[in-house]
């Protein structure tokens, strides 16, 4: 039954409430920061346990490409790359959000990315690559990790090996929906089951790894006015639900415009279509016919203005472009069902798209991109979507959450989604992978300092631990 909005996201504050099992670390939050902040935590000799309200962990993570970016790493050199450094790394990152980036968590999730990574691989066996190829646009050097299959499933399967190989505990169909508290100092959560029956766990430090708000259209409504109404092309539990908790203990939000989005999503299909089509010469065209912006300023800088042009945008691409996509199985895909108009001719095309054919003729005759498009032509509707929010809770370099003040507040940390990002201010600054490059490298700060911070806390008899909890 769902949840209604009255008993979600409330704090507890009553220092009389029993719990039926405490343990030093709780995670909210089963994607890639929260696991990775489980394992960290967990080789800290902290007992963990991670809230994860869907049936089987997935979350952001298993809808991305699992790419994360990292400088420094042992998969680095052995390509021959070893003058990737910290430094180089937060300059691009740096120069892509105009410098409104925070200097100082900026460092500290360069500095440890590799170190992540490296730990990843050597300590967990997650099966990870340096991507084949030249960098990614912005990124000066190589510095892309994934699976050998790009996929962010296979990324977080391999994740939940490691987590079950270490015997922490993920529990499933768990949803938080108040925080107990004391103060300003989290003392457990409130889980709610499927059935309605609700169980309390105690911690010692409480991290929030539990998503964005792109989910939420209030929330997007509110601090993404350009995105409002858009296409959310992400997961539907990002409801904003550790921010709006943060908050509610006092915490500081910052870069809460800040966004990840898209400009190329094929419509009613709801599947990306690579900027690479784009990049290599093709371009977009409105409903009247007429290309509107310049295509190299990026996929996430583009998605506004996508939106501004209403429902009836096109990308249009040619044989050469059409044919190097087929090896994509989206793109394939897409082709299978349909979405992917053709013409031998200019007139041709028009037609097909409904599409204002002196307008659209004119267009093409006025294309100076090189190469040149060529007929016979390609065409697929897209729509403007918004892919992750990269605003959330003021965090410091320890990942903690902080207050206006600046002051930490006791015991709670933040990462992924629920924190501030490094994509500036805006939809603009967004840099290839600095969502995963975040969310993994704040996982493991945060479990690493919320296992210290919990280390002097009693662990209870395990008589006391409900087992039915894991699933």
């Amino acid at each position: 039954m769902p949840l209604s909005a009255e008993r979600l996201m409330s704090l507890l504050d009553d220092p009389g409430i029993d719990f039926d099992l405490t343990v030093p670390v709780v995670v909210i939050g089963g994607g890639a920061c929260g696991l990775v902040a489980a394992l960290s935590a967990h080789d800290q000799d902290a007992e963990v346990v991670v809230l994860e309200r869907d049936p089987t962990p997935r979350g952001s993570t298993a809808l991305s490409s699992g790419m994360i970016t990292a400088c420094g790493t042992e998969l680095q050199k052995a390509a021959g790359i070893t003058d990737d450094t910290p430094e180089l790394f937060a300059r691009d990152i740096q120069a892509k959000a105009d410098g409104k980036a925070d200097p100082d968590l900026l460092a500290a999730i360069c500095a440890g990315s590799g170190l992540t990574i490296d730990w990843l691989v050597s300590a967990h066996d997650l099966d990870l690559v340096l991507v084949d190829g030249a960098p990614y646009p912005g990124h000066s050097r190589q510095r892309t990790h994934a699976p050998p299959t790009n996929s962010g499933s296979d990324l977080m399967a391999d994740l939940l090996r490691a987590v079950d190989k270490a015997g922490i505990d993920v529990i499933t169909n768990a949803t938080v929906d108040n925080l107990i508290v004391e103060g300003e100092h989290v003392r457990g959560v409130q889980i709610i089951r499927p059935d309605d029956s609700t169980e309390r766990l105690g911690c010692g430090a409480l991290i929030l790894a539990s998503s964005g708000f792109g989910g939420n259209p209030g929330m997007v409504a509110d601090y993404l006015p350009d995105m409002a109404g858009s296409f959310y092309f992400g997961h539907v539990g990002n409801k904003g639900d550790a921010v709006r908790w943060g908050q509610a203990l006092g915490a500081a939000c910052k870069n809460m415009g800040s966004f990840q989005g898209h400009g190329s999503v094929a419509t009613p299909h709801a599947s990306t279509v690579s900027w690479a089509l784009l990049n290599g010469g093709g371009i977009l065209v409105n409903g009247m016919g007429k290309r509107f912006c310049d295509e190299s300023l990026g996929a996430s800088e583009l998605a506004a203005t996508v939106c501004q042009q209403g429902k009836n945008v096109w990308s249009i691409i040619d044989r050469r472009l059409h044919d190097g996509a087929l090896r994509f199985p989206d793109f394939a895909a897409l082709k299978q069902l349909g979405a992917i108009k053709s013409g031998a001719t200019a007139t041709d095309l028009a037609h097909a798209c409904s599409l204002p054919v002196e307008a659209f003729e004119k267009t093409l005759a006025d294309l100076q991109k090189s190469p040149a498009l060529a007929a016979p032509y390609y065409a697929i509707r897209v729509t403007g979507a918004l892919l992750q929010t990269q605003g959330g809770l003021a965090i410091d370099k320890k990942a903690r959450t902080l207050r206006p003040d600046g002051v930490a507040l006791p015991n709670l940390f933040a990462g992924g989604g629920a924190a501030q990002g490094i994509s500036g201010t805006d939809g603009t600054g967004y840099l290839s992978c600095n969502g995963l490059l975040s969310a993994v490298t704040l996982g493991r700060i945060a479990g690493f300092e919320a296992a210290k911070q919990a280390s002097g806390l009693p662990t209870p008899a395990s008589a006391t631990c409900n087992r039915t909890y894991r699933t």
